[in-house]
């Protein structure tokens, strides 16, 4: 099980929102470039970069802040990123500058033609997230609630190649209430590709709660709010994680 820690970019600092709301974000960082250092020195295997503006404007808008990071990182952990990836020429963009794997979410169901052509241009890169809300959809930076079934979408998904998906429950999200064990599991059960789960992870029973549903498909977890508030000690929880799996 990967804790995977996430670095939010907001005007080229490194953030957390709640319940993704622009106007509620806390300033965790001004160097997200030596904060994704400060990760991979707690034992990060993985990072999550999200570029807030980018989603809102339907166009990276972070690039100098993710390419310090890229720069910081190198080979060492693969890292992805989400927010605003809305076409191909983009996608070759950030896979050229060092990115692992790229997350689309709105663009994915707004224009499927777009996810299949991506997952078919870029096999192994292309990763779904799934921003849901009582298990329906939503898109445009959560701020829109679509009448899609989060199932039936990640199924058709998973025909056309994605790699992974981002289970991402808006409820939680930023608020420290706990992981959806339970959804991220009915979705796991339905697919087989991996989901990593999103949204609320706050203590060490969150991350055992996960490890023991691993089996059914959740491969890793994405930190945020708490290991930035200090509520989750990050290298304690992957600690926790990989002695699950042993």
């Amino acid at each position: 099980m990967l804790i995977i820690p996430a670095i939010d970019l907001k005007n080229g600092q490194c953030v957390r929102l709640k319940q993704g709301l622009m106007d509620q974000a806390t300033v965790f960082s001004e160097n997200p470039a030596e904060m994704a250092r400060h990760w991979l020195a707690q034992g990060a295997r993985r990072l999550h970069l999200v570029d807030l503006d980018g989603a809102f404007a339907g166009k990276p808008k972070n690039e100098a802040a993710i390419k310090a990071i890229l720069d910081e990182v190198g080979d060492s952990v693969p890292v992805q990123l989400g927010g605003g990836i809305r076409d191909l020429d983009t996608i070759e963009r950030c896979l050229d500058d060092g990115l692992s794997y790229v997350i689309i979410g709105t663009a994915a169901v707004k224009n499927p033609g777009f996810l299949r052509d991506a997952c078919v241009a870029f096999p192994g890169h292309i990763i779904v997230g799934l921003d849901a809300k009582e298990g329906k959809v939503a898109t445009d930076g959560w701020s829109k609630l679509t009448g899609h079934e989060v199932i039936d979408l990640a199924k058709k998904y998973e025909d056309y190649g994605v790699e992974a998906i981002i289970y991402t429950d808006i409820g939680r999200d930023g608020m420290l209430s706990g992981v959806n064990v339970e959804a991220t599991v009915r979705l796991a059960q339905a697919l087989t590709i991996p989901v990593i789960a999103s949204g609320g992870l706050s203590s060490l029973d969150d991350v055992r709660a996960l490890c023991a549903v691993e089996s059914e498909g959740v491969v890793g977890t994405i930190a945020g709010r708490a290991i930035y508030d200090g509520s989750l000690d990050f290298r304690a929880a992957q600690e926790v994680a990989d002695q699950a799996a042993r």
